[in-house]
């Protein structure tokens, strides 16, 4: 236990300060946990501490466990470090920032030895744990000292953490200033305030406190040029991009923030000169009636979109299923969340995969779109709409809270150069030309029909739109050969589909006869554990990063050219494998084998590796 110079014991068998420092340095390739209670305030000092780590140009990720309820219940952030560029969750837990008394003993218990425990000194955790390195801190006394207001303590203690991280730590603390300013640039008072809290932590553990733990950050140079956003942000952006003009939404977490943070981009950049909204945000009573909006407003020729959930994804059924069968453009985001029913609301999980590629009663196919960074976010976001109106069909795009609502590191998002694609919309003109028109007809065989939009001036252009039996020419009917027809086109439009969505992202070295295939945030996991797999024992894997469903091509030939293949997923009952093995040729089905993470926890590279060495038995 590090000590304070009053001389208070050390636990025995805990490394001496010598000790410590002449151990190997571990730096820049650690993990730090900061363990609170919801409504603290800890937020913005958890910001400050991960934006002052990326000012140094050290690649850094942070991930927010928190409860579902608006305060008191434990939550627990973790910024990681990692100088080889793993943004993936670590497993093991290096600093602990204990700042929750109820649930302090049960996180020094979890820590590995020689691991870190900041604590209040009032918890005494040394007491049971002698092989991690303890630093006591008189929170209490030290923010009662730079607050006068007991009410704002609270909140401002948070800060002072800050500042003994930094020094311990060595965090710049030039960055630490940057960032916290920057945290309350419109709040100056506040600024100079919590300011003050971190320069209190800072002299305390400069003064008080005696390093006895491995690990450091130093300067690095990989960040330039990178910035930090968040996944719903980013969804946000592509769709302003791409044009939005009808959002509708029923707020739920972890989505609310795609259609908030698109609210205030619609506000800046999308009010006209007389002051005037070019754009129109509805809040629904319901998932039902905003997925309703969704496909009215693109039945009349607007980019529209919503964004919700698993438990909205199974109110959205009905709906789905006009949208397919009467062939409708609209977007959908889906944050998923751990389910079923109300589940864990706050927690990851990649659970709607199944459900939402099949979405409604009767034979539906849905596209999905699985973004697997912010970029993609930002990327699919826009091209979700191109798709929707060149296929005239819902799109669902895939996100999870881990993506959606943590902040990560990216390269800046490259800047939109194609024109926007509407898809086959036929104008007066092209009517006059052609002669005729049959809005279920596939003309040129690729089984996307012509449409056109209300309000178009021909007499040929009005058609009824219809989910019930409809023939080519839009008219109702029962008849057996029409209905079958009809389907049997729309499965044809799901095989163009193919050739649309994104393709996969293969990685690949033409030797291993054993492969991986893994979407969304399981990617940052799978990209570390296969180094884990190299280094450990020696194991090559190929890899395959599904961004899509139908599957493409590449993905049937990636399962030919492998003996084994383990699909990486964040659910229970491998929903991902179900859907491969659907698409697969047997001989290839019998290929695939399943690592599943479903705990509500972002999945992480250890898990991977274990379960991988285990099934393989190496």
């Amino acid at each position: 236990m590090a000590t304070t110079n009053a001389g208070a014991p050390s636990a025995q068998g805990a490394p001496t300060h010598s000790e410590g420092l002449s151990a190997k340095p571990v730096v820049n390739d650690f993990s730090i946990q900061v363990a609170t209670v919801n409504g603290s305030g800890s937020q913005s000092a958890n910001n400050v501490l991960l934006r002052s780590i990326f000012a140094m140009g050290i690649p850094v990720s942070g991930k927010n466990l928190f409860p579902s309820n608006i305060a008191g219940l434990p939550t627990w952030y973790t910024i990681r470090a990692s100088k080889q560029g793993y943004i993936a969750r670590k497993k093991e837990i290096d600093v602990l920032i204990a700042m929750n008394a109820e649930t302090a003993q049960e996180d020094i218990m979890g820590l590995h030895p020689g691991a870190v425990a900041i604590y209040d000194e009032s918890l005494n955790l040394q007491q049971y744990r002698d092989d991690v390195i303890c630093y006591p801190v008189p929170f209490d006394k030290i923010t009662a000292a730079v607050c006068p207001e007991a009410k704002l303590r609270k909140l401002v203690k948070n800060m002072v953490y800050v500042g003994v991280a930094a020094k311990l730590f060595s965090i710049d603390i030039k960055a630490v200033e940057t960032s916290l300013r920057r945290q309350f640039a419109k709040k100056q008072k506040a600024a100079d305030l919590n300011w003050a809290a971190v320069q209190a932590g800072y002299e305390f553990a400069t003064n008080s406190l005696v390093k006895a733990d491995r690990f450091q950050l130093e300067r690095m140079h990989a960040n330039e040029g990178k910035i930090i956003i968040d996944g719903n942000a980013a969804c946000a952006l592509g769709a302003i991009f791409a044009g939005v003009t009808v959002v509708t939404w029923y707020p739920i977490t972890p989505s609310s923030s795609v259609v908030e943070q698109l609210i205030d981009f619609l506000k800046k950049y999308r009010i006209e000169q007389d002051g005037k909204a070019s754009f129109a945000v509805v809040q629904a009573e319901d998932e039902l009636a905003a997925i309703g909006m969704v496909l009215g407003a693109g039945w009349a020729g607007a980019r529209s979109m919503t964004a919700t959930s698993g438990p909205g994804i199974s109110l959205m059924a009905e709906f789905a299923g006009l949208g397919y069968f009467a062939e409708l453009p609209g977007v959908i985001f889906d944050i998923q969340r751990v389910g079923p029913s109300t589940g864990l609301p706050t927690r990851t999980a990649q659970g709607d995969i199944l459900s939402t590629a099949v979405l409604s009663h009767g034979d539906s196919k849905h596209v999905l779109l699985l973004p697997g960074s912010v970029a993609e976010c930002f990327e699919f976001g826009m091209a979700a709409f191109d798709l929707t109106e060149r296929l005239q069909t819902p799109i669902f795009v895939l996100s999870d809270l881990d993506l959606g609502m943590n902040n990560w590191m990216s390269d800046p998002f490259q800047y939109p150069e194609k024109p926007l694609d509407r898809g086959k919309v036929l104008t007066a003109e092209d009517l006059n030309r052609l002669g005729e028109f049959h809005r279920y007809k596939d003309v040129d065989g690729d089984a996307i029909p012509y449409r056109t939009l209300p309000g178009t001036d021909h007499p040929k252009a009005a058609y009824f739109t219809r989910g019930s039996g409809h023939n080519e020419s839009a008219k109702y009917t029962e008849r057996a050969d029409d209905y079958q027809n009809l389907m049997e086109r729309l499965a044809r439009k799901f095989e163009t589909a193919r050739t649309l969505v994104p393709h996969p992202v293969v990685v690949q070295n033409g030797k291993s006869k054993v492969g991986i295939i893994a979407y969304g945030t399981s990617d940052f996991a799978v990209l570390e554990s296969r180094d884990q797999l190299k280094k450990e024992h020696g194991v090559e894997t190929d890899y395959l990063r599904l961004r899509a469903y139908p599957f493409t091509k590449e993905i049937h030939e990636f399962v030919a050219s492998h003996d084994r293949v383990y699909i990486v997923e964040q659910n229970r009952d491998a929903q991902m494998l179900s859907l491969l093995k659907l698409d697969l040729p047997a001989s290839d089905a019998v290929k695939l084998r399943s690592i599943r993470h479903f705990n509500g926890l972002p999945i992480d590279a250890r898990s991977v590796t274990d379960e991988f060495i285990l099934q393989e038995g190496i």
